[in-house]
């Protein structure tokens, strides 16, 4: 579908640059299967040239999975690319991706190359990739921080050696989200070939804004988003795929693009990814985190108990996820009652009301009262003959 949305996932590679996270090689297979199931259309193995581990990980990943295209990443080396064809050579739907810096600080400080020898670099080596693979993804590393016209003329390089994909990376998190959606609109304007090629995002989150980022760029043409499950990455993290696609879901009325992701899969596969990395996911992350769908201001359980779309933009259950409603010192007295028939005690309005200071005192004491605690106020009341059971 022409506006149907790509999710390219890098959790086994830039997932894994998050410091403490390394992940086995069973872990990545059975993480790879997970994301096949999710419906990703790509999976970026990981970096077959750092280790004989890595190597080895991504030649399980690229014969376990069976639909997605697997990607193995490479420097513009020629040790690099040989490893990364080679690791994916099994799979099913191979790519590689080649990258290399393109803004001032990278030319200068890291790669000490000119823009001239760049250039040249870009037109051998993805020719080289292009001669033995049929899909190559390049990307312009730090392509926020380059000069537009020096972008533009990387990019053009890139296209005309064979590059089936160009992917523009917000490597350290530094665009606005306008700045990153007029970029795409700069490239669209300046590069002939803009639309004989797929355009993909990669955002980081060093200012809290990959996800902000990601869309504007799907909103300025760019058809993939590349992500991580949860966000990890190195340092702040990349765009958290499933923030991305929800978004897209639920605000299809302006966002105007389809995703075939099976989302009800995503809480599944998001405490899939914390028990493997060993990354906490936040109590009061969106979308995935245990307080997401969690009511307790006793305003909001009441509107949710009358119509749960008071309070929630999306269902739960269209996540893989559940409500709640944990009761503490804010909760009013109509989700006590309806928590209380949840437990089989079914409650008229007058023995709410005798048995609700009760549940205030011991709020104000314990924060949350556990199901067992409200079970022992009903209890009491019960056997003083007040409450009906």
């Amino acid at each position: 579908m022409k506006n149907q949305i790509r999710f390219y996932d890098t959790t086994l590679r830039d997932g894994e640059q998050t410091i403490g996270v390394n992940f086995s090689i069973d872990e990545k297979v059975a993480l790879a299967k997970s994301l096949e199931n999710f419906g990703v259309d790509a999976i970026e193995a990981g970096f077959p040239a750092a280790s004989a581990e890595d190597f080895e990980a991504v030649e399980a990943v690229s014969e376990a999975v069976q639909e997605a295209e697997v990607v193995g990443l490479a420097r513009m080396v020629k040790k690099d690319i040989d490893a990364a064809i080679a690791a994916t050579n099994k799979a099913k739907h191979q790519v590689i991706h080649v990258f290399i810096a393109t803004s001032p600080i990278h030319r200068e400080t890291k790669l000490k190359m000119t823009k001239a020898e760049i250039i040249e670099k870009i037109q051998e080596d993805v020719a080289y990739t292009k001669s033995r693979v049929d899909k190559v993804i390049f990307s312009p590393e730090d392509a926020t921080r380059t000069e537009p016209d020096y972008l533009v003329a990387s990019i053009d390089a890139a296209i005309a050696a064979g590059a089936t994909t160009i992917n523009i990376p917000d490597t350290v998190g530094y665009d606005l989200p306008e700045e990153y959606g007029e970029l795409f609109d700069y490239l669209h304007d300046h590069i002939q070939a803009f639309d004989q090629v797929t355009w993909s995002t990669h955002t980081h989150n060093d200012l809290g804004l990959a996800n902000a980022n990601a869309l504007a760029g799907v909103a300025h043409g760019a058809t993939e988003i590349q992500g991580t499950i949860n966000g990890i990455g190195e340092r702040a993290g990349n765009v958290d795929l499933i923030e991305a696609a929800v978004t897209l879901q639920v605000r299809r009325d302006h966002c105007q693009q389809t995703i075939a992701l099976n989302l009800q899969q995503a809480t599944k596969i998001a405490h899939q990814v914390e028990n493997y990395s060993k990354v906490k996911i936040a109590a009061n992350k969106a979308i995935v985190g245990r307080n997401a769908f969690a009511h307790e201001s006793g305003i909001h359980q009441d509107g949710y108990l009358k119509n749960p779309a008071t309070y929630e933009i999306l269902s739960p259950a269209m996540v893989g996820a559940s409500a709640s409603m944990p009761l503490g010192k804010l909760s009013g007295s109509h989700a006590v009652s309806a928590k209380l028939k949840e437990l089989g005690y079914e409650m008229p309005i007058e023995n709410i009301a005798h048995l609700f200071p009760a549940f205030k005192t011991l709020a104000e004491k314990v924060s949350i009262v556990s199901d067992d605690q409200l079970i022992a106020l009903a209890e009491q009341e019960l056997a003083e003959g007040v409450v009906a059971k």
